[in-house]
């Protein structure tokens, strides 16, 4: 059993307290802006051990009377079909999907805003679609000049062009697809129209990470600069937290730099600002429920690692620049980890070297760490999961799980009726296959029912896998790595 470094019942506690604590500290009505992911957020519970990847959403349930949700996303995003990159569908797609989600927790979702919306024709077809499913719909607008030009942004012709979003709940949390979409902007809107209507409203947001109360050098938070390497976001001790309290506090440079402006629209807004820095604005409790903080350090320096094949994988996909992989390299290097610190890695190349062929490794929860080669019936993944299931399960490796009479009529659909060119099975295929032995081989259906032991364990192969595989390991909660290489010359990949 892994061990455990974080108190995920003492967070969905004091995290609730605080929330309310704050609310009250304005007119019972408070805008709290809520970034990342609400429902699966993996890297939280991968680098804070004992976090639970739903905690959010169950948090918000012990407010559950108090809560309203309102979800924004850009109109540019639509116009451009923006997918999310984890779960591969559209920011429009997931709001549907966000909705259903909220709604399915017990929560209540009020209304969609279309920010920065200037006429898109995807927007308006969206729009007609969210109100004929029943879902109100705000429009925001483009503000010329957001975020400097203040005495515009806060007048009839910035945020009171916008239409008033709606609420009812003392709790208006505010969330969206991805980042960029306009939370904030949404938040300080709502801000000036509840001032107008004599609601002296507050605002508030929530971002799990960096956790301000961790050193800055602290494995947690490189982790953090890790996960958006891409975005080149650098963590930074608050000057304005520092100069204020005294007190040394972690922050992110867009929000440091951009709280100048949004402190300037505060006080435009109301008069005074309540808050003295970034950090202040901040609610978030994570750092006070780290209850064995080597596990935490130890769990975030395998998740830079994690990022650093992940991203150099991006890279061979077009899909970063250069730099990324430069500065996962550099968070390494202050980690004080490397590649040789993930031990699948190596038994995966050590296996390919002796076939010749693609291999693929997976690390047990005891950590014995079981590999898999390439065969005529079956890809290297597909059969390192194969023999991590026999391992679980105590079954002798020479024991075939599957029989080749199974496999053959798979192959020959694949090749010969369904376009595919490599006859060896998937990950999908195997367990499938597996599924399907079990109903008559008791020694299958042992293997079957390890299934659940693979959650959280670590993986590697020597090629970049495709997509179907990768969703395969991902579902299983297994963590996947990559060397950024194809197995094949070709340009095409699925």
């Amino acid at each position: 059993m892994k061990a455990i470094g974080f108190d995920n019942n003492k967070y969905l506690e004091i995290q609730s307290r605080h929330i309310q604590q704050r609310i009250a500290q304005f007119d019972n009505k408070l805008y709290l802006e809520m970034g990342g992911k609400l429902f699966d957020d993996f890297h939280a519970s991968r680098v804070l051990p004992g976090f639970l990847p739903d905690s959010k959403i169950k948090m918000l349930m012990q407010l559950a009377d108090q809560v309203e949700i309102v979800i924004v996303i850009n109109a540019t995003d639509i116009e451009k079909s923006k997918v999310r990159g984890d779960i591969g569908i559209t920011y429009d797609a997931d709001v549907l999907r966000l909705i259903d989600a909220f709604r399915g927790n017990g929560l209540y979702v009020g209304s969609v805003v279309i920010a920065q919306y200037s006429g898109q024709a995807t927007a308006d077809t969206f729009h007609k679609r969210l109100e004929s499913l029943g879902v109100k719909v705000f429009l925001h607008y483009p503000i010329e000049g957001y975020p400097s030009n203040i005495p515009l942004i806060v007048s009839d012709e910035g945020f009171g062009r916008n239409e008033y979003v709606e609420t009812t709940r003392p709790l208006v949390v505010v969330t969206a697809p991805g980042p960029g979409s306009g939370k904030m902007a949404t938040c300080l809107s709502q801000l000036y129209h509840e001032y107008r209507r004599g609601v002296k409203a507050g605002y508030a947001k929530f971002e799990t990470f960096p956790i301000w109360n961790l050193p800055l050098k602290h494995p947690v938070n490189l982790a953090y600069e890790a996960a958006t390497a891409d975005l080149n976001d650098v963590n930074m001790i608050d000057p304005f937290h520092l100069e204020a309290y005294n007190e040394t506090a972690v922050n992110y440079n867009r929000d440091v730099e951009a709280f100048p402006v949004l402190n300037a629209i505060f006080e435009k807004i109301s008069g005074t600002s309540p808050y003295k820095s970034p950090t202040d604005m901040g609610v978030n409790m994570a750092g006070r429920c780290i209850i064995d903080d080597e596990v935490c350090q130890e769990a975030s320096r395998q998740e830079i690692i994690r990022r650093y094949f992940h991203t150099m994988c991006d890279l061979r996909l077009g899909r970063v620049e250069e730099s990324a992989v430069v500065k996962l390299e550099m968070l390494m290097s202050r980690a004080g980890v490397s590649v040789d610190d993930r031990p699948v890695v190596a038994a995966a190349l050590r296996r390919a070297e002796a076939t010749e062929m693609p291999a693929a490794a997976i690390e047990l929860p005891d950590g014995t760490v079981i590999t898999g080669k390439t065969s005529s019936l079956l890809g290297a993944s597909a059969a390192a999961l194969l023999n991590a299931l026999k391992a679980l399960g105590g079954i002798d490796h020479k024991i075939l799980l599957i029989s080749p009479n199974v496999i053959e009529p798979i192959q020959n659909l694949k090749t010969h009726h369904l376009g595919n060119h490599n006859p060896r099975l998937h990950t999908d295929e195997v367990l499938i296959a597996l599924s399907i032995c079990a109903t008559l081989n008791p020694v299958a259906g042992q293997a079957l029912q390890q299934l659940s032991k693979l959650r959280d364990c670590e993986a590697h192969s020597t090629v970049i896998l495709s997509s179907v595989d990768d969703s395969t390991f991902r579902k299983l909660g297994v963590r996947l790595t990559c060397e950024p290489r194809y197995q094949t010359k070709k340009l095409f990949h699925k």
